[in-house]
């Protein structure tokens, strides 16, 4: 059966497009300039938030499988998507250079016909939100945060929130770290701090001694902070990371040299990434909407910047990973590993 003749406006379905986009102020009988723009700058925003969200869906269904080997297509196909995540992030941070050519006085003239319209009613972003891994309990402005929506939006919202996030996939995978469970790889470790009074791996009652004694005076006071977030108890309600996983995450930063741990290594650089994307797009936004309305309430009924400012300042997602950059020690002090080990994470 011969293939079907496929032609590039058919293809992209560019009739639709093209027709989509009506300006509110044109059919109040005032046209406004700038809304074509203002419109198309914002389907163009929920189109890469689809593409985003078709991205961490499939994330998160390799992520899910019980074993993932970390030198293997999976793994790194993983590391490649979580990239181009980011890099989308990165092109919606520049959008913002394109909608900011237009003034506080152009927008004026067709912002009060969009109102309650606002942009804190696309239920496409704040499922990326929560299927990244921020929580309800996280969230700044819990009493505003559904208010705007359609019930159907809201039920995509909640379904999307009582599923595992991907932070939640990166616990379990970082806790599946087989090293500090099989002795083989320790026969031949030679310990610098022995204790036999410890509870600890030898290599983590290594660590610690040498990162307490990395430390400054005024430092201290990590000590207690070290011991809590790498074996303390993971109840803590505000934990993501279990104690184990956090120890994970820290010896693969230590490690990725070896080959073995170059992609997992990416891995959490990219989620690294990605949080510092959305809080750069979030001080664009802060800024951009300072310049345009000032201290006005938003279009939604919002507070507007104040608003935006309290999500910029609290909505990290993978903040205890970023936070193990606090318990690092310097290439030359690291503990040498066994020959076994080294083997292993070699290819």
């Amino acid at each position: 059966m011969p293939n079907k003749e496929v032609h590039y406006s058919d293809y992209l379905q560019l009739d639709k497009i093209l027709d989509a986009q009506m300006m509110e102020s044109a059919q109040q009988g005032a046209p406004a300039h700038d809304e074509m723009l203002f419109i198309i700058i914002h389907q163009a925003y929920e189109l890469w938030f689809k593409q985003i969200l078709f991205e961490i869906d499939s994330v998160a269904d390799i992520m899910r499988r019980p074993q993932i080997n970390d030198n293997s297509p999976e793994l790194q196909t993983v590391a490649h998507r979580l990239a181009r995540i980011d890099t989308i992030l990165k092109v919606a941070v520049h959008q913002i250079d394109i909608l900011e050519t237009m003034t506080p006085m152009d927008f004026l003239d067709f912002r009060d016909f969009l109102r309650p319209a606002s942009g804190f009613q696309s239920w496409q972003f704040k499922i990326t939100e929560a299927k990244l891994g921020l929580r309800y309990a996280e969230r700044f402005g819990q009493e505003y945060y559904l208010s705007q929506l359609r019930p159907e939006h809201v039920a995509l919202i909640k379904n999307a929130e009582q599923e595992p996030s991907l932070l939640d996939l990166v616990n379990h995978w970082l806790e599946r770290m087989p090293f500090f469970d099989q002795p083989e790889f320790w026969a031949d470790y030679q310990p610098l701090h022995p204790d036999e009074n410890s509870e600890k791996h030898p290599f983590w009652q290594d660590y610690a001694a040498i990162y307490a004694g990395s430390l400054i005076p005024a430092e201290r006071q990590n000590l207690g902070h070290f011991e809590q977030l790498f074996f303390g108890t993971d109840a803590a309600a505000e934990r993501r990371l279990s104690a184990r996983a956090c120890r994970a995450a820290l010896f693969i930063m230590l490690y990725r040299g070896f080959p073995l741990l170059q992609t997992p290594f990416q891995v959490l650089n990219h989620l690294l990434e990605i949080d510092e994307q959305l809080s750069i797009w979030r001080y664009r936004h802060v800024s951009m909407v300072t310049r345009m309305i000032g201290y006005r309430a938003g279009t939604g009924g919002s507070t507007g910047r104040d608003y935006l400012k309290g999500a910029l300042d609290k909505h990290y997602i993978f903040r205890e990973i970023a936070a193990l950059s606090s318990y690092l020690i310097e290439r030359r002090r690291l503990p040498v590993l066994g020959k076994a080990l080294e083997e292993r994470l070699g290819f």
